[in-house]
């Protein structure tokens, strides 16, 4: 699924510093319908962004005026864990957002979130509370996220390095997931098949492959 590249993000920063925040938290099960990526965003956080009777909650994180443009969510350690739902990442990318921040991710959720564009940075936990603290007297400065030199760029001015494995950084670049770059390698997948007959005929299947 081709989608558009993640390279360099600057905006306001949504704020949800609550721990251990699951994937049912994320999109609740009553938005669930189907495989659609689409329209899911209306549900994220739906429990909280809402009173009962469906009226925003003006205090919760992503209600407040400075998130309205938000791109990165500021979040707790241990985010996305519980299920393994993908749609967690689909409402989250729905929404808006195209970095989420942790000290720490669920690995399934981690997962989901790179092969939908969705770029996990992970920080270490006093890294995390000190930018937390930083746009605490300015909730709508910027943060800038630079896919292609791995650094982060606080509103004080710091910089800071975050690790993301090659490939993945490579697919979000090119704004590709792991079928897409597959895809995109047929030519020198034929080629090393004709340059390797007999390891792709029909009759060895099976058989060890012969030098």
């Amino acid at each position: 699924m081709t989608r558009r590249p993640l390279t360099f993000v600057e905006s306001p920063v949504a704020t949800l510093r609550v721990p251990d925040i699951d994937t049912d938290q994320i999109i609740p099960a009553a938005y669930l319908k189907g495989t659609s990526r689409e329209g899911l965003g209306v549900g994220l956080f739906a429990q909280w962004r809402f009173d009962p009777a469906g009226r925003p909650q003006p205090d919760f994180a992503l209600n407040r005026p400075e998130a309205e443009a938000a791109e990165i969510l500021l979040a707790g350690p241990n985010f996305g864990c519980g299920s393994s739902r993908e749609h967690a990442v689909w409402a989250l990318a729905d929404f808006g957002f195209r970095v989420v921040i942790s000290s720490r991710f669920a690995d399934i959720f981690q997962s989901n979130a790179q092969k939908n564009g969705l770029l996990p940075l992970e920080l270490p936990e006093t890294e995390v509370a000190a930018l937390a603290a930083e746009l605490e007297p300015e909730p709508a400065a910027l943060v800038t996220v630079d896919i292609q030199a791995c650094r982060l760029r606080t509103p004080a001015g710091r910089e800071l390095a975050f690790n993301l494995d090659p490939f993945v950084r490579r697919c979000l670049l090119e704004g590709r997931d792991p079928l897409d770059f597959l895809l995109a390698q047929e030519e020198a997948i034929q080629a090393f098949e004709v340059a390797h007959p007999a390891r792709f005929d029909s009759r060895e299947l099976g058989e060890e492959a012969r030098p």
